[in-house]
């Protein structure tokens, strides 16, 4: 009986992902032959290499990317990538290989991307902010044979091994190009253009986790299932033919996304190497784009700016705001709307278990700070600690998921927990009244205080909506007392001086008494990681002096 109903979910989620493409206009059911070929090509060729292929083919004049060194067409971008691809098979790298990148946001990166699908190579897309030795156990790991970098990470190369073939996605016009190293330009420039022979299999690619704990996993992903675009455009109206401003790392999986989505609509990508808060606002005016793709600190950078300064910018074209890669408080929430319009889409997923649910513009005015509701083809289900369902609303659980998009294992051969289907996210959850879902924190970010369970999440998102915070982060530390106790860490406003027991008497004037923080440290910023994440380990929680 199980499967009889596991088929009939297939179907109907099948069904309601063609209609989500076809209204979209990612499908076009009145052109078989064309959808015939696209779906071949993406069994051997990946995604990215498929897309910016059919973008060529269709429309080669049109704007596919920009960046600070100007805009290429598809038609260009389609090109350089086969240049590349056939310089991946010209010097002995074969399908199946795994080669690497560690690039920012710019032409370079999204070449390799597609250049790895025409040669059939796996890619491992790299974290910019990898430290040296972080970055060569990755690469080992991985086993990378090729890696492309911007020359600015040049040190971080010192850890691999001196035999490993190097090519440079990206040099500033004053730094000298290291001995024996081409770079992407020299190999455009004399390459072959010709498509590269068929791979047999898809590469695929490797994304890795945020590593917020440790070092970073391989999430692995060969053929990219339609469900994919369907969970991001149920929700989210991504138009064709116009503009996304993406400043969100397209080395993580919400940048990678939107770029693909986006691109395979026809629409030019605006992206940048180093993100900055008026320079984004600029770019929006300037290339008159719909949607722009952030994390969570960018936009409570660019909220910073202030009216005026916001106000001076044409932003009249946004219609969408895609937002991801780390908590979205309820303050937060409400300041990007009130600044930008109605315009705010909150994203949640993660690296394994792709789009899990997204909240509307409506839905976070009604809620701020939701992560809204599941869209097609994706499932939602909350455990306790016995692995048992839980289905009243207002009840934290375990947060659990199943879509139409699943990843293949991590690289070292581990998985997340699966109950009934549902792959573990690793955070806990609950559901309003309304079915709004929230994210409550990390299932091991729990703490238990004088035998309370307390979830430091909440206390951020309290802090966080005091005037005279700018940026909060609450951890537990060690307590002979009480066992473990809250330690919070507490970035002030501009010009603002908070005071240590007014903001103890904040929370305690909301929450129950054994949430407030016995400590409260300020600090200048606190670390994150390049998607916005907290990077919790980081922070000290040993005896204050």
């Amino acid at each position: 009986m199980a499967s009889i109903r596991d088929h009939l979910q297939t179907l109907t989620d099948t069904v309601g992902a063609v209609r989500v493409l076809q209204r979209s206009g990612a499908l076009d059911l009145t052109k078989p032959r064309e959808l015939a070929t696209a779906v071949k090509r993406s069994k051997t060729l990946g995604a990215p290499a498929t897309i910016v292929l059919h973008g060529a083919e269709e429309h080669p004049d049109a704007p596919a990317l920009t960046d600070e060194r100007g805009t290429l067409t598809f038609g260009e971008l389609n090109d350089n990538a086969k240049a590349l691809a056939n310089e991946l098979l010209a010097i002995g790298v074969t399908p199946g290989s795994v080669i690497g990148v560690l690039a920012r946001d710019h032409r370079g990166l999204l070449t390799v991307l597609a250049a790895a699908g025409f040669a059939g190579v796996r890619l491992a897309m790299m974290n910019t902010g990898f430290g040296k030795t972080q970055f060569a156990e990755v690469a080992e790991r991985e086993k990378v044979q090729v890696m492309f970098y911007d020359e600015e990470f040049i040190d971080l190369l010192d850890g691999l091994p001196d035999s490993l073939t190097r090519y440079l996605t990206w040099v500033d016009d004053d730094r000298p190009v290291p001995e024996g190293v081409r770079t992407l330009d020299e190999v455009i420039a004399d390459g072959d253009t010709s498509l590269p022979p068929e791979p047999k299999e898809v590469g695929g690619l490797v994304i890795l986790t945020s590593g917020t704990t440790g070092l970073p996993k391989g999430a692995q992903r060969g053929r990219f299932s339609p469900f994919t675009s369907a969970l991001l455009l149920d929700r989210i109206p991504i138009p064709q033919n116009g503009a996304a401003v993406i400043v969100s790392p397209i080395f993580h999986s919400t940048g990678f996304a939107v770029w693909g989505v986006a691109t395979a609509l026809g629409n030019k990508t605006v992206v940048m190497r180093r993100f900055d808060a008026e320079k984004t606002l600029a770019a929006i005016a300037d290339n008159r784009a719909e949607v722009l793709v952030a994390v969570p600190t960018m936009l409570h950078r660019m909220v910073a700016l202030g009216p005026d300064v916001i106000k001076s910018y044409d932003l009249s074209s946004l219609k969408i705001i895609v937002l991801a890669g780390s908590a979205l408080s309820p303050t937060l929430s409400e300041a990007v709307q009130d600044a930008f319009g109605d315009v705010l889409y909150n994203m949640y997923g993660s690296t394994e278990v792709a789009i899990a649910s997204v909240a509307t513009p409506s839905e976070l005015r009604q809620a701020p700070g939701t992560v809204g509701r599941a869209p097609v083809s994706s499932h939602l289900a909350l455990y306790d600690d016995n692995d048992q369902r839980i289905t009243a609303s207002n009840v934290r659980g375990r947060l659990f998921v199943k879509n139409g998009a699943p990843f293949e294992g991590y690289t070292d051969g581990r998985n997340k927990q699966v109950i009934d289907g549902y792959m573990s996210t690793g955070d806990m959850a609950r559901f309003d009244d309304n079915g709004l879902m929230f994210i409550e924190g990390r299932d091991d970010d729990m703490i238990v205080s004088g035998g309370e369970n307390v979830y430091p999440l909440e206390v951020e998102n309290l802090l966080a909506e005091h005037p005279d915070v700018a940026d909060v982060a609450v951890v537990g530390v060690e307590d002979d007392e009480f066992g473990t106790r809250l330690r919070a860490f507490v970035v002030r406003a501009e010009g603002a001086d908070p005071q240590i027991d007014d903001l103890k008497l904040h929370v305690k004037s909301n929450l129950a008494r054994y949430k407030v923080p016995r400590d409260v440290v300020f600090i200048e910023d606190l670390p994150r990681n390049a998607t916005g994440k907290l990077v919790r380990r980081k922070l000290p929680t040993g005896p204050l002096t």
